[in-house]
């Protein structure tokens, strides 16, 4: 048999928690995404602008002049989008609610080749339009404006997003390991800083006492300062609040398969705000173990003064966390992500799942709002009794009314196995109301990404995907 149905719909003791009311709808999350959008946009055109408002709009007569207010221009912009990529890797609250960490952080990413090639079109630019204006040869004014105050902090911030850059390209991330990643990412900050002084003393555009000197300022505090206050100020906080220690270790499964709970209590849990669904980042103050930050998903809703993660060890960071002691304090960042209910936007709801992807899954259908006939849980499975957490998911399908499909065997060419995909099975054949229908999906890269293809194909619109990724 190709897939295992699990019909639990006949159910008669639904969710205490979710007594099967109608979910709230995302239309809000949306607008604010789309809002969120334009300011993005918006601050850019502002960048432009203070040039252009200071006469910049009439220095393009001869070809020394126009080169050089393109080479202001471009720097301008590169700027400004490096301060919208701060502010999108903040975690600013308002920000991980409206568009989620994988979607801001994604877009941080798209950012930064767009603004190194600004940042190389600033200095080209500004290069030649000296050169022109004195009559001096590339190599000799390139030599003469060394002199310019701030310059070399200039170039040394440009060196350090360069290596920013080049470490987030596909072939070099995947051989760094991610706390290398991570350090060489935290050069952004000082790229900033050592490229703002000579926006102020180079040229009269950030004059003393102008509104466009305010203005910058105004915005390099902001992004800076929402980086401090969200990733540094408030995990402290809130590491300080609840107190959170490790309780006990468990495997789940055969031990063979490195898959492991942990579970944590702590002080007010309740006050986390974390919902089914969500990841936080967890650092374990334990020897070898306090300088790696984990970032995983709830297995299960908190309840009460407990927490539980389901982690599978995929590497030596991962590995290691198996033989934690109880008592190991916890450092936490969170929650973060709208895999979870602010996201709905249907009242049906389809949690399709593959590995250790399960564990938002499990924990979402936990906390998820549908009545008995509304939900379907597909999960991809070695075997037919085989799957980390299974069990615990199909007792939840089975008290929540919910239909569990277990779909098992080596995988195919699309995310289905090889014998279901020979007899034509597809995802609308497995869930008939898939269209009208959010779509949680969370599993490798890959794989989810045949999954949400299939989707897309059954007539499922964008803003009904929800997708978790594993992989930085």
């Amino acid at each position: 048999m190709a897939f295992l149905v699990h019909d639990a719909r006949r159910s008669e003791r639904p969710s205490r928690t979710s007594p099967g009311a109608r979910p709230a709808i995302g239309a809000g999350r949306l607008w604010r995404v789309d809002v969120l959008q334009a300011l993005a946009v918006a601050s850019v055109a502002v960048a432009i602008a203070l040039f252009l408002s200071e006469g910049g709009g009439t220095r393009f007569g001869d070809l020394g002049a126009a080169l050089t207010s393109s080479g202001i221009i471009a720097g301008l912009a590169a700027t400004d989008l490096v301060l919208v990529m701060l502010l999108l890797a903040s975690r600013v609250p308002l920000i991980e609610r409206a568009v989620g960490h994988d979607a801001a952080m994604a877009l941080h990413g798209r950012l930064g080749k767009p603004v190194l090639y600004l940042l190389l079109a600033h200095g080209a630019l500004l290069l030649g339009g000296y050169a022109v204006a004195d009559g001096a040869g590339v190599v000799a004014e390139a030599v003469a404006i060394w002199s310019l105050p701030d310059l070399p902090l200039a170039m040394l911030g440009f060196v350090l997003f360069l290596a920013v850059v080049v470490s987030s390209v596909v072939t070099v991330r995947r051989r760094l390991r991610y706390e290398a990643w991570h350090v060489v990412h935290l050069l952004s900050y000082a790229a900033v800083l050592a490229a703002l002084p000579h926006q102020f003393s180079v040229g009269g555009l950030f004059a003393e006492g102008s509104w466009q000197r305010w203005y910058w300022l105004a915005l390099v505090v902001v992004s800076l300062g929402a980086v401090a206050v969200f990733r540094l100020l408030v995990p402290a906080a809130t590491t300080m609040r609840h107190g959170v220690r490790v309780e006990r270790v468990d495997p789940v499964g055969d031990p063979r398969d490195g898959v492991f709970s942990v579970t944590m209590h702590g002080r007010r849990l309740d006050r986390l705000g974390a919902q089914g669904g969500q990841f936080l980042i967890w650092r374990f103050l334990a020897k070898g173990q306090w300088w790696q930050a984990h970032p995983y998903s709830l297995s299960a809703v908190p309840r009460g003064d407990r927490l539980r993660i389901t982690v599978r060890a995929l590497g030596d960071g991962s590995a290691s966390l198996a033989g934690m002691r109880p008592g190991t304090r916890v450092v936490l960042e969170g929650p973060y992500g709208i895999f979870s209910e602010r996201a709905r936007t249907r009242r049906r709801i389809t949690l399709v799942g593959a590995g250790i992807g399960v564990t938002p899954i499990r924990s979402l259908l936990e906390q998820a709002r549908f009545r008995p006939g509304e939900a379907t849980v597909v999960l991809r499975t070695t075997g037919p009794a085989d799957g980390w957490l299974l069990d615990e998911v199909a007792a939840l399908c089975r008290s929540r009314g919910a239909t569990l499909i277990t779909v098992p065997g080596p995988r195919g060419h699309g995310w289905l196995p090889a014998d279901a995909e020979q007899q034509g099975l597809h995802l609308r054949a497995l869930v008939p109301g898939i269209a009208d229908s959010d779509l949680y999906v969370c599993g490798p890269r890959a794989w989810a990404d045949s999954v949400i293809a299939e989707a897309r194909v059954a007539g499922i619109a964008p803003e009904q995907v929800h997708h978790e990724r594993f992989d930085w």
